[in-house]
């Protein structure tokens, strides 16, 4: 008993402090983020934003088309069944192209970035930590947040929407390419009925909360990168806790933008 005791007391003890913690974290990140986006208005370093852009935008265009691919197939396989049932299999298209250009494709593709994108940025920027080549930039009269940080910012914000327009475009493909090849439903059934279901309005919404995601991706995984703990278990570390955060962020932040979108749409056309 006296054990069980002195366990309990300790979680009570720990846990304001835990939550101080998160507190005090959060705002760190919040500055951090603040001085992020406030050196992207000055003009980056040289030589370090087009790398940033290859590193971003380039080499990640095959794992978002492949992401996309299968998710526009799995929304077919997943759908058909209860079309069929309804007896409005030439519909499917327009559910799967709505459910991708308007919520799928971006947060899906996000997180695969956030993966790909933000574990590499927290890693690579962990390493430099506890190499002390941040130190040394600082040192040198170089602000480490704007060589470092800012054109990872710019490069997520400004390609992060345009992969996102190539993950919808594939999983339009894969949810057409399995309704019509596997299933055979009509192509000129499928294509007709889907046409003008997905309006501009949709298009715009995909592509505005990949740029609040982006943007997230990059201020938590080089926050992550820059406070990294020493050594190799260090790094690891930072680049765990780097995608956990941003895929954490970008549920929340689809959420807030959803009902923020949704209102000011009923603003803009109201109905009736």
């Amino acid at each position: 008993m006296a054990t069980v005791s002195k366990y309990a007391t300790g979680s009570a003890i720990d846990l304001p402090r835990r939550i101080a913690d998160s507190f005090a974290e959060f705002g760190d990140l919040s500055a951090f983020g603040g001085e992020v986006i406030a050196l992207t208005f000055r003009p980056p370093a040289r030589g370090a934003l087009v790398p940033a852009l290859y590193t971003i935008g380039v080499r990640s265009i095959p794992v978002v088309a492949v992401t996309g691919l299968f998710i526009g197939m799995v929304l077919a396989v997943q759908s058909y069944a209860q079309f069929r049932a309804l007896g409005v299999v030439t519909q499917l298209g327009s559910i799967i192209n709505m459910s991708v250009v308007r919520e799928l494709g971006p947060v899906l593709a996000a997180t695969m970035l956030a993966g790909r994108v933000g574990g590499a940025m927290a890693a690579e920027l962990a390493t430099m930590r506890i190499t002390e080549q941040i130190d040394a930039m600082a040192c040198l009269g170089t602000n480490p947040v704007h060589r470092l940080a800012a054109p990872r910012f710019i490069a997520c914000v400004l390609l992060i929407p345009l992969l996102t327009i190539v993950a919808n475009f594939m999983g339009v493909m894969g949810g057409a390419l399995v309704s019509t090849q596997v299933y055979n439903i009509d192509a000129h059934f499928y294509w007709q009925n889907s046409h003008g279901f997905v309006t501009l309005w949709d298009v715009t919404v995909g592509l505005i909360k990949p740029m609040f995601f982006g943007g997230a991706i990059a201020i938590i995984g080089c926050h992550r990168g820059f406070h990294s703990g020493s050594g190799a278990e260090g790094v690891g570390r930072a680049a765990t806790r780097a995608f956990v955060s941003s895929f954490i962020a970008i549920l929340a932040l689809d959420f807030f933008l959803a009902l923020f979108l949704n209102n000011l749409y009923a603003v803009l056309w109201p109905v009736g």
